[in-house]
């Protein structure tokens, strides 16, 4: 018999603890101390991953200089948007973690990514969903594949023994959440059931060289449901999102050791499931006849991915003593930020206007080179003028004032450039990078808040 023992987990941080604690240790929050039964087998354990491949285990040490660097042999998809956030694509033997909220999307993507693998054998491993909610989805897609095969399974037990017949090339677990260990006596979707299940596929990972998605829940905070250490043993942390009033979802890199950590895919969601935006500029830019006051265009950078985004302020006189600000997509502070040097240095009372401040297509945006498009909406809506046509913007704000120089900006006057744009207004401490350019659109260089204001005014 197993000896049975009881622990006590940190549901934020996954810290394990013998006796119960008020403030965790490891990540500081109070009360999160939660009591889990966890069982200890005396006996090795039968039918584990690890039993599979025992005979074949060796443990040795190698010198580093003897290693050869190869490259990385990846599987690619007919997904675009996947291979750019994977880093050129699916890494043999890696650990992808996904997570949403309910209903972005997440089973929907990969079960669309799992079809289109023609030429691999895929294992779709359910914990949520019966196989008939499975078949009606893919009904949906309308995408054929004989090489795709459905496990409605939570015992990893159960789950190892058909993955040794099967011999997958790919193995979709949806959801993590759900998978329980026999070997753990807590529930599914506890701290340490997440944990032991996730090191077995992991183990499994490595030791075949199988890739592994794993789909996961996020807590009414946002955060990625489970213990911390979870995003620690993947390799990749992909975080799915978006608004569902909008039909554009975002699919965006958290952490990944095999490309950049910077990068995003953009998809929208169909009938016929998630199709690929290949030029999201057009998509956040809505079209207009008439030209409206409190609307700027700015370029900015999404990983290496330039993007041209609207930015709406509206600035209306208040009715309470305390004047609201509200954001949708951009950063308070940063909003509080701008107005104050508006307020400093050019001398507008904002401080007894209402501002709202939107960026078009819900996106949320923090690259600090919108700061002039934002602060040029602001006084278009407070001067009530429309700003002029075909001119969009690329700097960041600084405290006195300044506009600063960022980065890459030859990437952002190309797409600029590319769109139709007739003028982009970058920073004149960036006038390296603007020699450099040689196109049809006019490059304004500006320094202070004061000369933008004047030009465009």
């Amino acid at each position: 018999m197993a000896k049975v023992k009881s622990a006590f987990f940190c549901s934020n941080c996954g810290y394990e603890s013998a006796k119960w604690l008020g403030k965790c240790p490891s990540c500081g929050t109070w009360n999160t101390f939660v009591e889990e039964v966890i069982s200890k087998p005396s006996v090795k354990k039968e039918n584990g991953w690890d039993d599979y491949h025992e005979e074949t285990k060796s443990i040795r040490t190698i010198a580093l200089h003897s290693i050869t660097s190869t490259e990385q042999i990846r599987i690619t998809t007919s997904d675009a948007e996947l291979n750019r956030v994977l880093g050129g694509g699916i890494v043999p033997g890696s650990i992808v973690l996904i997570a949403g909220e309910p209903g972005i999307g997440k089973s929907t993507l990969f079960l669309q990514n799992g079809l289109q693998l023609q030429n691999k054998t895929v294992l779709y491993i359910s914990g949520e969903e019966s196989e008939q909610q499975i078949k009606m989805r893919a009904d949906r897609l309308n995408i054929q594949n004989d090489n795709f095969y459905l496990l409605t399974e939570t015992v990893t037990q159960t789950i190892f023994q058909e993955i040794k017949k099967l011999k997958p090339h790919l193995v979709i677990v949806d959801s993590i959440q759900t998978i329980q260990s026999p070997y753990i006596d807590s529930s599914p979707g506890s701290i340490s059931q997440i944990r032991e299940s996730a090191a077995e596929f992991q183990r499994f990972a490595k030791e075949t060289n199988t890739p592994v998605f794993l789909i996961g829940h996020i807590t009414k905070d946002g955060s990625i449901a489970g213990p911390k250490i979870l995003e620690h043993m993947v390799d990749t942390v992909l975080q799915f999102e978006g608004d569902r009033h909008y039909a554009y979802r975002i699919l965006r890199t958290i952490k990944n050791r095999f490309g950049s950590t910077s990068e995003l895919g953009i998809y929208e969601m169909t009938g016929a499931g998630m199709r690929v935006v290949s030029n999201p500029s057009e998509i956040l830019m809505t079209p207009k006849e008439d030209r409206l006051s409190g609307i700027a265009i700015a370029a900015t950078i999404e990983g290496m991915r330039p993007l041209l985004i609207e930015v709406q302020a509206l600035v209306t006189q208040s009715v309470y003593g305390t004047p609201q600000r509200t954001v949708s997509g951009f950063d308070l502070r940063r909003l509080q930020l701008l107005l104050a040097v508006l307020e400093k240095k050019g001398g507008f009372h904002f401080g007894v206007k209402d501002v709202f401040l939107n960026i078009a297509g819900g996106l949320k945006v923090e690259d600090p080179s919108i700061d002039l498009a934002v602060l040029c909406a602001l006084l278009s809506s407070y001067e009530d003028v429309p700003l002029p046509p075909h001119v969009c913007f690329a700097g960041e704000v600084g405290l006195s004032g300044e506009v600063r120089a960022v980065h890459r900006v030859e990437q952002r006057i190309q797409e600029a450039e590319k769109l139709g744009f007739e003028k982009i207004i970058v920073s004149r401490y960036g006038q390296k990078s603007i020699a450099k350019h040689t196109g049809n659109i006019e490059v304004v260089p500006m320094g202070r808040v004061e000369e933008v204001y004047q030009y465009l005014f």
